[in-house]
């Protein structure tokens, strides 16, 4: 028994509400009257006609895919029909043959898996097989394996026949280059005169400069953008400004030349050349040169705390990570996208010093979540509080990206703005954005600490807040293995061990007395000494600790 006739042998009718999905792989003939999609659908509803008798009735929404490959499952009708399918809207699919659901066999049994899970039946109308047995499965399975293997070799012998076209010079298709468009009979190139001579301007002026930022700099200037274009389903693609990127692809391109690029060999084009020869040449041997002078360096992990959250503020663009390298020693920065792309001088920010303001941000975190409601109001947990106010380096980034929501950094003044994420049932009473200021000196930021509003200027954290963190980075050095004792740790920071104990003692001060000290004014923490603090932190108890470091003068309120 065939699919018609399990449907149609049910004594009692019921609706069956069927879909007819159709498929061509081109868009030639689409603009016809009655075109292959059209056939395929009279075919289908002739079918649900003969069926009408035991309950079949028609779903008028077409799904009709024009011009999309059966090769993968990237298509718009084929997506709305399972999403009606899901909807459990559909009873029944109706194609004019199995290929024209799909010609891949996995994506196949895919699409049969939904169905099956949905009690959705498939037809096609001029194949017939039953589903339900073992020998009906076989036999789709052997159709399915015929169209994929038709599609493979479709596939095979328009590369062959493109791989053909392109040996002889000729245009077969692709993004519109600059310069250039195709001749309204297709298959070749035709000049256009405008873009023509912006495309030499381009390779004049790399010529001149020999810089692929100082030739993006200069196209900003004189308001010089990409190409526009319209697809043949009249989609407008509009130009853009240029990138280091896009003019090393322009200016690397044999199209420019009169030749065609295929896989790596070059021949002699159909279409006529834009820039002379010899020019093209000279300019692709310097990247060659180039190329060979700085060969590809493996890729290096990045530890960047405020990836995806800073942004430069100038651009509007996202500033990333970098870093430069001297000997074994490497200086982490964050720089802005566009001076990237664009050129150093198309943004003032520019870059920043990674370090300087991961750890301004951290203090300044401190010292807005140094209330206990402020923390229960952002839902900041203990523990992400204690590696706050100690500074661990291991769980910093997670921190840092789980509380602030974006960073915005004006690099000629050194403001950074800073929001924070907003739990439910936030109240609006309590600040979630802060701002402050690295100060410049001469074109370089200056180090930060208890860092006021940008209209204020900043001062030098105080010694012994600099000794407390100092003393959490030495023993952060020691716990990661980077060295194996503090004697070591003495000979390679060039002074005696007996001060590397001193200043790591620091670090065995009870928390509350170090985040008092973290944010002690600058005239209250000169008034106390670091031997005293030493003698504090001899005491084992921290309850004790406490009580001792109450009656110095300097730590009363």
């Amino acid at each position: 028994m065939d699919e018609r006739r399990l449907i149609s042998g049910i004594e009692s009718p019921r609706r069956v509400r069927c879909a007819i999905y159709t498929r061509k792989s081109t868009e030639e003939g689409l603009e016809q009257a009655f075109n292959s999609l059209d056939a395929q659908r009279e075919a289908a509803e002739a079918y649900i006609q003969s069926q009408k008798h035991v309950g079949w009735t028609l779903v008028e929404t077409r799904f009709d895919d024009g011009g999309f490959s059966g090769g993968n499952m990237e298509r718009p009708a084929l997506q709305q029909l399972l999403e009606q399918i899901d909807a459990r809207q559909v009873d029944c699919v109706l194609v004019y043959k199995v290929d024209r659901l799909s010609r891949s066999l996995l994506d196949f049994a895919r699409l049969m898996d939904r169905f099956d899970q949905r009690s959705v039946s498939f037809v096609s109308v001029t194949q017939q097989f039953n589903t339900t047995t073992s020998l009906g499965r076989l036999t789709l399975n052997i159709l399915l394996s015929f169209a994929q293997f038709e599609r493979e070799i479709i596939s095979e012998r328009t590369r062959d026949k493109m791989g053909a076209a392109r040996r002889k010079g000729k245009w077969v298709g692709g993004t519109p280059l600059l310069g250039y468009e195709v001749a309204p009979a297709g298959g070749s190139l035709v000049v256009n005169s405008s873009e023509a001579r912006r495309v030499v301007e381009i390779f004049e002026l790399y010529r001149t400069h020999r810089s692929l930022a100082a030739v993006v700099a200069e196209l900003a200037k004189r308001g010089r953008i990409t190409k526009s274009w319209k697809s043949r389903r009249d989609q407008r693609h509009t130009g853009r400004p240029f990138t280091k990127a896009s003019v090393r692809m322009l200016l690397s391109n044999a199209t420019y030349c009169g030749k065609v690029n295929y896989r790596g060999v070059v021949y002699q084009g159909e279409h006529k050349a834009i820039v002379e020869p010899a020019l093209w040449d000279d300019i692709n041997k310097d990247f060659s040169e180039r190329s060979i002078q700085q060969p590809e360096l493996p890729q290096v992990p990045q530890n960047a705390p405020l990836s995806g959250l800073l942004i430069c503020k100038h651009c509007q663009q996202p500033m990333v990570a970098t870093y430069s390298a001297k000997g074994k020693r490497r200086y982490r920065y964050y720089v802005c996208q566009a001076a990237r792309e664009k050129g150093w001088k198309s943004c003032p920010t520019k870059s920043v010093s990674a370090d300087l303001l991961e750890t301004s941000i951290v203090i300044q975190l401190r010292s807005h979540f140094s209330g206990a409601e402020t923390r229960q109001t952002f839902q900041v947990a203990d523990s992400d509080w204690q590696a706050l106010v100690l500074a661990d380096t291991e769980g910093i980034p997670g921190i840092l990206q789980a509380l602030i929501e974006q960073i915005h950094y004006d690099g000629p003044i050194g403001a950074v703005g800073v929001k924070l994420r907003t739990p439910e049932g936030f109240r609006g009473d309590l600040a979630s954005t802060f701002e402050y200021k690295i100060p410049r000196r001469r074109g370089r930021a200056l180090p930060a600490f208890r860092l006021q509003p940008a209209s204020e200027t900043l001062t030098r954290p105080p010694r012994l807040a600099r000794l407390l963190a100092l003393a959490h980075k030495l023993e952060g050095v020691i716990r990661s293995g980077k060295v194996k004792d503090y004697a070591e740790l003495a000979r390679l920071a060039h002074i005696s061990s007996a001060r590397i104990g001193q200043i790591v003692m620091l670090g065995l001060l009870a928390p509350a007395i170090q985040e008092h000290i973290l944010f002690l004014p600058a005239e209250q923490a000169g008034l106390i000494g670091e031997r005293e603090l030493r003698e504090i932190a001899r005491e084992p108890r921290w309850d004790r600790q406490r009580a001792r470091f109450d009656e110095l003068p300097a730590a009363r309120d």
